[in-house]
């Protein structure tokens, strides 16, 4: 590793990026930073969180303003005011947290603002098809988006980018909701994008996949560039302590809290919907499982397959068809959401910004948020202000929260900082139950180490979890037990001592392994062994 530096080329760079600098109300966002993207390569950004990549990535994308500094694109010094401005000059963005309208066709989302390349009817749903088929990414145009999954709506928002013909693509932690295999297949994409002259600028806290997949990085720490890297001369171990100043944290559960208490038990629950054709089909059948006090188990799972509905059914957001659903004991199944909150469930959502923040309220608010009864932030049926704005100062401190204040908008915060806000807020009421869907998205290593720490503290003192996560080295590092889910069921059981992640993925995309226990299906006959046989 080096300084950072910009190496001389006889071609003009994709992007050229040049003591850009950007402040905001008590915090300065960028600090005279410099980068130099090369063309046909992919470039990796990287950083802890609220280091400022997501900021100089807006103002690369014409989302905000730099104050000082220049950007150049492909040798021309570039001055954007909108991401219009960005898209003439062939550069796209995905972002983290998806720019959508959820009551819109895959189509219509794509074509939004585009209607004059291919129209809005069969030209465009023709290109849509044959980007889609080309890069793999399986989206049908007439599925509206409300109905898809977190990971095919970042697909969508690939393909949206590919059909506006950038040259240049920023991907803001595209691979946060991909299975081994899916991440596999899509750095074959890139290459192949790279191999067609296009260049990519890959924004991610996966250092693996960082140094397997980029040809220049490039480390940011506090606002500023502190180095760059040559992944093919760097270790993870190396790469963690430029951006953090520690080594790599390691998910792993050495020592079992498990107890014989059951704390959750879930019994033979079904659920259905109306899929976008309008057929009525199960998404949950005959889902059976029992976490214990001090357990950790882990469902492991494609996105689409039931997991949200899973967890929607749990807080009582949806009502299943059939099923039991019993908290400590005592039957929630009928409970509305806020009781079974008040009963002792913790909810960390898969998507925070739809459902875990309020993201222009301040800091403090959010702090309250689903737990205004509950102490310490009222008094009765008081709200107590002075101790929920305290209490929310202490979450600040010890999840480490990079703010100037509580009393700044949630929007305010880069996405890590955001989660470890929800993190603190779900951990202060001593849960019984908490559910953790991606409880790691998008967080850098320090924050993902302190995250995994405080789960497996409140394990030791006898917290029940129901883990979701598309990180499978979390998956099999933090659970107890680990149950796979296909198609809706529950379908295989794993050992998280034997198992390895690419054994794991390939059960979830629905292959067989020997390192995973057969669950008899419903309905199944299994003759072969005793009909009351614990699986």
């Amino acid at each position: 590793m080096k300084a950072s530096s910009s190496p001389p080329s006889s071609s003009p760079n994709a992007v050229e990026i040049r003591g850009i600098t950007k402040r905001f109300p008590g915090v300065v966002a960028n600090h005279d930073i410099d980068i130099t993207v090369r063309r046909g390569t992919v470039h990796a950004l990287v950083g802890e969180n609220g280091a400022g990549k997501s900021t100089l990535m807006k103002i690369l994308y014409g989302m905000q303003k730099p104050d000082e500094g220049t950007i150049a694109v492909d040798g021309e010094q570039v001055t954007f005011s909108n991401p219009g401005d960005a898209i003439a000059r062939g550069i796209g963005m995905v972002h983290q947290h998806f720019m959508l309208a959820d009551n819109l066709t895959v189509l219509e989302n794509v074509v939004l603002g585009s209607e004059k390349l291919h129209g809005i009817g069969d030209r465009a749903r023709a290109r849509i098809m044959e980007i889609s088929g080309a890069y793999g990414l399986n989206i049908r145009p007439d599925v509206l988006v409300e109905d898809l999954g977190v990971a095919d709506r970042q697909r969508v928002e690939i393909l949206k980018v590919l059909y506006r013909g950038a040259r240049t693509l920023i991907l803001d932690e595209p691979t946060a909701v991909l299975v081994p295999q899916e991440v596999d297949a899509l750095f074959d994409n890139l290459r192949e994008l790279k191999a067609e002259g296009l260049t990519v600028i890959f924004i991610s806290h996966k250092l693996g996949e960082v140094l397997s997949v980029a040809d220049d990085i490039t480390v940011i720490r506090r606002g500023t560039t502190v180095g760059t890297a040559d992944p093919r001369r760097t270790t993870p171990k190396q790469l963690a302590e430029l951006m953090v100043g520690t080594e790599l944290p390691s998910p792993e559960t050495r020592e079992s809290t498990v107890t014989d208490v059951p704390m959750l038990r879930v019994e033979d629950l079904s659920l259905s919907a109306t899929d976008p054709d309008g057929v009525v089909r199960a998404v949950l059948d005959g889902i059976t499982l029992t976490i214990h006090k001090g357990e950790v188990l882990g469902i492991a799972g494609v996105e689409g397959n039931g997991q949200s509905e899973l967890v929607d059914a749990v807080m009582g957001m949806r009502r299943p068809d059939r099923g039991v659903i019993t908290l400590d004991g005592e039957d929630i199944s009928q409970m509305p959401t806020r009781r079974r909150r008040e009963s002792g469930i913790g909810c960390v959502p898969e998507d925070r910004h739809r459902h875990g923040l309020l993201l222009e309220a301040p800091l403090w608010e959010n702090r309250i948020l689903g737990h205004v009864t509950e102490r310490p932030n009222s008094k009765g049926a008081v709200l107590d202000l002075k101790a929920a704005r305290a209490d929310t100062e202490r979450i600040v401190r010890e999840y480490d929260v990079r703010t100037p204040g509580i009393d700044v908008t949630a929007a305010s915060l880069s996405g890590g900082n955001q989660q470890k806000l929800i993190v603190g807020r779900e951990m202060s009421h001593d849960p019984k139950l908490l559910i953790a869907a991606h409880p790691t998205r998008g967080v850098d290593v320090g924050a993902q180490a302190q995250i995994w720490d405080q789960i497996r503290e409140a394990r030791r003192e006898g917290l029940a979890v129901l883990l979701i996560s598309a990180d499978l080295d979390e998956l099999i590092g933090l659970s107890d037990s680990l149950r796979v889910m296909y198609r809706g069921r529950l379908v295989a059981d794993a050992d998280p001592a034997t198992i390895t992640p690419e054994e794991l993925g390939s059960a979830m995309t629905g292959a067989a392994t020997g390192h995973l226990e057969h669950t008899q299906e419903p309905g199944e006959a299994d003759d072969s062994a005793p009909e009351d046989e614990a699986r």
